[in-house]
């Protein structure tokens, strides 16, 4: 007859998904290579430099982007853009009505994004949704060839001096003669955030508008006044997600059929061991009396098992129901060895991961059994890993098995 233990342990798992089917649901990316995308896109950028006016230094934008969404709500991408940056200006010969002179460098920079996708922080993450809206920021860093320094060429001119009738020198900048030096390659720090539109097409594609504002050292080093530069960036482009988004939810992990199915099975056997144990009492209660030996059976644990979440090792109140009883027969029998063997979901996770997760499931078990006062003598702990298909479905595999 098969252990109460055992069916026990299942008409709680039963209970935990009833209860938990209530609460909100969680989803998550189930494998590394999930929700992995790329986007392109080009658009332009204007620089907020005191030295020139706002939206007279319009340039082209182009970028690439690498990223991963962890889950609906958080990701994370690494941005290339770049093109170049230019403004009007006459710094540093600030002449009267002097001609404005056009500066320009080539760059490239990178962005590092943290991103939080607002539309399902604050309304729930729904399958097949057309409009989001994204939050990102991180730090930056420009590569680009600028002037550090000014070479100052200055002339010198015998004018009259008005306060004593005769001559004084002036000197004036020249500026035709006067040049930028150090023309060297330098990495411009800086940080930058954002907003971004995301229209799916399907779970594959989409459309992204996006803002930033961006701060960093001025991209035209010593022809700008200021050391330190603002920009925007505005830009559309598209994304494509490798195999589609695919977020799983954490409920969606345990088969509820499954368990019924388990729990009938035990309950027929449980059923027809009570009709034999029936016939046999009466079989006995009809048998005429014989002088026999009576050998006394001893109460031993049998096949128990305490299951576990998803990437968890905490034993939860109805697997502790089930160790708690089990202890009390252990020590009853000091005697008796058992195994206490884990297991972990080989569907999930990589084999290194499944071997620690499976230890560590153990591990909880062996650690509640003395704490209950079992002898550690008695206990044999062996983390097996992942496993496939013990009982047919996946979610089962994530176990500690004591026999």
């Amino acid at each position: 007859m098969k252990n109460k233990l055992v069916i026990l342990s299942l008409l709680m798992a039963g209970t935990a998904v009833s209860v938990s089917a209530q609460e909100k649901e969680k989803y998550y990316s189930e494998n590394w290579k999930d929700n992995i995308f790329i986007s392109v896109g080009g658009g332009i950028q204007s620089t907020t430099n005191p030295d020139t006016k706002f939206g007279k230094a319009i340039t082209p934008l182009i970028n690439v982007s690498l990223g991963k969404w962890i889950n609906p709500i958080w990701g994370f991408r690494g941005q290339v853009y770049g093109w170049e940056s230019k403004m009007k200006l006459v710094y540093p010969f600030e002449i009267v009505n002097g001609p404005e002179t056009k500066r320009s460098e080539n760059y490239v920079g990178v962005n590092l994004d943290g991103m939080m996708n607002l539309t399902n922080l604050f309304c729930g993450y729904k399958p097949g949704r057309v409009f989001e809206l994204n939050f990102f920021i991180g730090p930056s860093m420009n590569v680009v060839k600028n002037y550090n320094n000014w070479h100052i060429v200055a002339d010198e001119s015998m004018v009259p001096d008005p306060n004593t009738g005769g001559s004084q020198i002036i000197t004036t900048i020249n500026p035709s003669k006067s040049s930028a030096v150090n023309h060297d390659t330098r990495c411009l720090i800086g940080a930058s955030l954002g907003l971004g539109a995301k229209f799916n097409i399907n779970p594959r594609w989409a459309i992204d508008l996006e803002a930033r504002g961006q701060v960093t050292p001025s991209i035209l080093g010593a022809y700008s006044s200021a050391k330190t530069d603002g920009y925007i960036h505005i830009n559309a482009g598209v994304s494509y997600t490798f195999g589609g988004k695919k977020f799983v939810s954490c409920g969606s992990k345990v088969d509820q059929s499954a368990i019924n199915d388990e729990l009938n099975k035990y309950r027929d056997e449980l059923s027809q061991a009570l009709s034999d144990l029936a016939d046999a009492k009466n079989a006995l209660a009809n048998a005429e009396p014989v002088v026999q030996e009576i050998v006394k059976e001893v109460e031993v644990v049998g096949p128990c098992a305490v299951f576990f979440q998803i990437n968890k090792a905490v034993v939860d109140d109805y697997g502790l129901v089930n160790l708690k009883l089990a202890a009390k027969t252990m020590k009853a029998n000091p005697d008796k060895k058992y195994k206490i063997a884990g297991y972990a979901d080989k569907a999930t996770g990589n084999a290194k991961w499944n071997q620690k997760l499976s230890e560590m499931r153990a591990q909880a078990v062996y650690d509640i059994l003395v704490n209950e006062g079992v002898n550690k003598a008695q206990l044999e702990v062996l983390p097996v890993g992942g496993a496939e298909n013990m009982f047919g479905k996946n979610f089962l595999n994530r176990v500690v098995i004591l026999e």
